[in-house]
């Protein structure tokens, strides 16, 4: 019994795995990237002069830094040039520690140009828009698709279970994968899933 459950948390946790582990990373790299909404908030507020939008992406304890660094930054960045965008990069990695800190993942740097993932995309153009329409439609279709492959998978095996022992355990491979990959996904949507864990 011990052995059976075993398996079954390990397969769950395979099949959670697959659904979120490339969300993850491509939501780390879309906070990470110098095209993402945390630097494009930064580059607004040092053209504006006002870092005040800029807090909403750091926690209370440290909008004080926050504000100090934009200071220093506005001070240094004044004679153009290469010292302006030097200014600007020390705030930018500033801010991205910060906020990153904040969420409780790790700060490895800011990267170029990350593709971001077309999920968080649609998400930041739903927002833009005021429609989540599209953004329902594209993982109702992809929720859709990984159901339907697995359903029929164990369907077809299933047809041919008593012809032999080695045939019943492809279609128990099959049961299995199905059976968890929709319990998995019955948990997270019952559960919801938080930034980085957070709540």
């Amino acid at each position: 019994m011990t052995k059976k459950i075993n398996i079954r948390h390990i397969l769950i946790a395979l099949v959670i795995f697959e659904i979120f582990f490339l969300y993850s990373i491509n939501a780390d790299a879309h906070c990470d990237t110098l095209d993402g909404p945390v630097v494009e908030s930064a580059r607004h507020a040092l053209t504006t002069g006002d870092v005040t939008p800029l807090l909403k992406w750091v926690p209370s304890d440290d909008e004080q830094l926050i504000r100090t660094a934009f200071q220093n930054t506005m001070e240094v960045r004044k004679p153009g040039g290469q010292a302006q965008k030097l200014a600007d990069m020390y705030f930018f990695e500033t801010l991205v520690r910060i906020h990153r800190a904040g969420e409780g993942a790790p700060y490895t740097g800011l990267k170029p140009g990350v593709e971001v993932d077309p999920a968080i995309a649609l998400a930041d153009e739903a927002l833009e828009s005021g429609s989540v329409d599209k953004l329902v439609g594209v993982l109702t279709g992809a929720t859709a698709t990984g159901i339907r492959q697995r359903f029929r998978r164990a369907l077809e095996t299933r047809k041919h279970a008593a012809k032999s022992v080695a045939a019943g355990r492809e279609f128990v491979e099959a049961y299995v994968i199905f059976t968890h990959y929709v319990e998995a996904l019955h948990a997270s949507v019952k559960g919801g899933t938080e930034h980085h864990g957070h709540q």
